[in-house]
């Protein structure tokens, strides 16, 4: 089941026991989430609402206290590039943050799935500042609300600041696909993780290079590390059921009366845990109105997304049970 778990082709061992990974890795969360609620709380919330916010953005969850959810706080800038900043802490691995804090000041500059991470977040900001900032007043407004939904939207937090379905049709497919690649390896986002998608990347380039050279021994690296043949098999296994399990659920909720566009955000929004989706379940609406049977369909998907899928397909086969 851990290995089930396990987010990409690479573990950070920060301890040699599990236990001990685990505590190390709390004193960095609650050292994160304390910078944050103080932060917030010089900004302008107070304790309450500050902490309500940190525990929602360090665990990349996106409920608010409030109904606008951080549109809330639209006149008050320096929270919301707070906010932006620890969706972004919360999204990267935290055995990084280990690293760093403890004295290792090089280890963001290394590591490729950071540089991935980063770069996608860059260049899909700027494609749509480009496309939407006539809608805003100001270009820092128009680069603060744009930052704000890629990243809630990647790190799969969830947050909402503007209403992005109005902003242009390649806006709303960039954030679509943004909302499937999720946090790193080892953070507390959910969706496929960048890792799993710079493997399957990097895989299927190697599959167009065979077909020029089919006799050529070409390995699959990430960095300076050579990827396992089985870890390929096991990443390409893993998209497979997250895509099987998702054109499933899709049709299911085009059964119960979505349409197309709400069926597949609805999913997307659910399978990935990101909470707003696109057309009637976007960023100013919510899942009220979705029937009963739907309501079922979508609360097994966000159990499937959060436990990696594979999980859940392990405890419910046979042979689990019987030989455990």
């Amino acid at each position: 089941m851990m290995k089930a778990e396990m987010p990409g082709p690479t573990v950070d061992k920060i301890k040699p026991r599990i236990q001990d990974a685990a505590k190390s890795y709390w004193k960095v969360y609650v050292l994160i989430s304390a910078a944050e609620a103080i932060l917030l709380k010089i900004g302008g919330m107070n304790w309450f609402d500050s902490l309500c916010h940190t525990f929602a953005t360090m665990a990349t969850g996106g409920f608010s206290t409030k109904n606008e959810s951080i549109a809330f706080y639209n006149d008050q800038p320096f929270i919301q590039y707070v906010i932006i900043f620890f969706m972004l802490v919360a999204g990267i691995n935290f055995a990084l943050h280990y690293r760093f804090l403890k004295g290792n000041w090089k280890t963001y500059f290394k590591d490729r799935e950071l540089h991935f991470f980063i770069g996608v977040i860059v260049l899909v900001m700027l494609i749509i500042v480009a496309q939407n900032y006539p809608l805003f007043e100001t270009i820092e407004l128009a680069f603060r609300h744009v930052s704000f939904q890629v990243v809630a939207l990647l790190t799969t937090t969830g947050f909402g600041s503007y209403d992005y379905e109005l902003w242009t049709w390649l806006s709303r497919i960039l954030l679509f696909v943004l909302m499937f690649f999720g946090g790193m390896g080892g953070s507390t986002g959910g969706g496929l993780k960048n890792i799993r998608i710079m493997t399957l990347l990097k895989y299927g380039a190697r599959e167009v290079r065979r077909l020029y050279h089919p006799t050529a021994v070409i390995p699959v690296r990430i960095g300076n590390q050579t990827i396992p043949m089985k870890t390929l098999q096991n990443t390409v296994g893993f998209f497979l059921q997250f895509m099987v399990v998702y054109v499933a659920v899709v049709i299911a909720m085009a059964a119960v009366g979505m349409d197309f566009e709400t069926a597949l955000g609805s999913t997307t929004a659910c399978l990935c845990n990101i909470g707003p989706g696109l057309g009637d379940v976007g960023p100013t609406e919510n899942y009220a109105w979705v029937p009963d049977a739907g309501k079922w369909i979508l609360s097994f998907a966000m159990m499937f997304g959060r436990l990696e899928i594979l999980t859940v397909i392990v405890l419910l086969t046979k042979r689990f049970w019987k030989e455990n």
